[in-house]
């Protein structure tokens, strides 16, 4: 079974690109979930955050708001990377068993992708046979992230915290441009599939 990471800049097309290789059959763990779920009450990381980020962050029920937490760490760049140091290494972790319970499943998937914002900043790259980035022009992510309800100003910002799109490509396997229609995306993924399933001892 191969073991792909897929990434991309926020609004850039990686959740529509994941949700297409779904529908084609492969499996894809999102690093978004688990990273919520290890902030969930009781669970790996609650503590740790919530000592960090102190108790402003949390709703009236206990849980950790998104929202205010997003607010704290999109806004500095040190409070960012310290929330990462504390959910990478936990999630990373949790995405490497679960593609080791695929891989020894009676019947393994092809392949196996893990859906990650931060694959090539946290090195995770490393571990996986290649990473295929989904890509669209800045004025593109800028335009969705507007229509999503962000301002200019917040759009801004959170591309900018994010590693440059040419440097993703440059160390890409694959390439997928969904800065066209969905069909144009659909038929670059159809051709992933194709190339997966064909030859994955040379992808």
């Amino acid at each position: 079974m191969l073991r792909y990471g897929l990434t991309g800049g926020i609004a850039s097309g990686k959740s529509t690109v994941a949700r297409m290789l779904r529908e084609r059959g492969f499996p894809v763990l999102e690093a978004d979930k688990i990273s919520h779920a290890l902030i969930e009450p009781g669970a790996a990381a609650y503590d740790q955050v919530i000592g960090e980020f102190g108790r402003d962050i949390l709703n009236p029920d206990r849980t950790i708001s998104h929202t205010r937490l997003a607010a704290i760490v999109f806004n500095d760049r040190e409070k960012l990377n310290l929330l990462n140091s504390i959910l990478h290494p936990k999630v990373e972790q949790e995405l490497l068993r679960r593609l080791a319970e695929l891989q020894s499943s009676p019947t393994p998937p092809v392949a196996a992708f893990l859906e990650a914002a931060l694959i090539f900043e946290a090195g995770l790259h490393r571990r996986l046979d290649g990473v295929v980035v989904a890509w669209c022009l800045p004025e593109q992510q800028l335009a969705r992230l507007v229509e999503r309800g962000m301002s200019e100003s917040e759009a801004r910002r959170r591309i900018a915290m994010q590693m440059p799109v040419e440097q993703k490509l440059r160390l890409a396997a694959e390439r997928i441009d969904c800065s066209g229609s969905l069909e144009e995306t659909r038929r670059q993924v159809d051709a992933l599939a194709l190339k997966l399933r064909a030859a994955p001892s040379v992808c």
